[in-house]
């Protein structure tokens, strides 16, 4: 893997892993309030249309990352389902009938991934 394709996967984790926190933060400080509406076309799908942005780009990179790189931690399965589930938490994240436990649980199930990336990128595995 090029130093500017890694370079690139440590930005795309970065930003992702900030929407990952806004989503968390969305789901816990506004969509649990009995009065919150959910605004499907000023918040909902402007959120959702960015991070599918961001995750279409970031996934090959950390593909190509696990396979070259061999992190320890990070499996290939786990990109896929970092994925699977962010392109699912930034929905999620708006609805009321969402279930509390299992949503927590996919939010630090993904930024497990994604700060295990931002600590390896860069120093070939070594860190752990």
């Amino acid at each position: 893997m090029s130093e500017e394709a890694e370079v690139k996967l440590k930005e795309l984790t970065l930003q992702i892993s900030q929407l990952n926190k806004k989503a968390f933060r969305q789901f816990s400080e506004r969509t649990q309030l009995t009065d919150y509406q959910t605004n499907f076309y000023g918040e909902v799908k402007p959120f959702a249309d960015k991070m599918q942005l961001l995750i279409d780009a970031w996934r090959p990179l950390a593909e190509e990352w696990v396979r070259s790189k061999r992190p320890k931690y990070v499996f290939p399965i786990q990109i896929k389902d970092t994925y699977d589930n962010l392109s699912i938490v930034c929905v999620t994240a708006f609805q009321k009938d969402t279930r509390r436990r299992r949503f927590l649980e996919t939010i630090k199930s993904i930024d497990y991934v994604l700060d295990h990336i931002l600590l390896q990128a860069g120093s070939d595995g070594e860190q752990g």
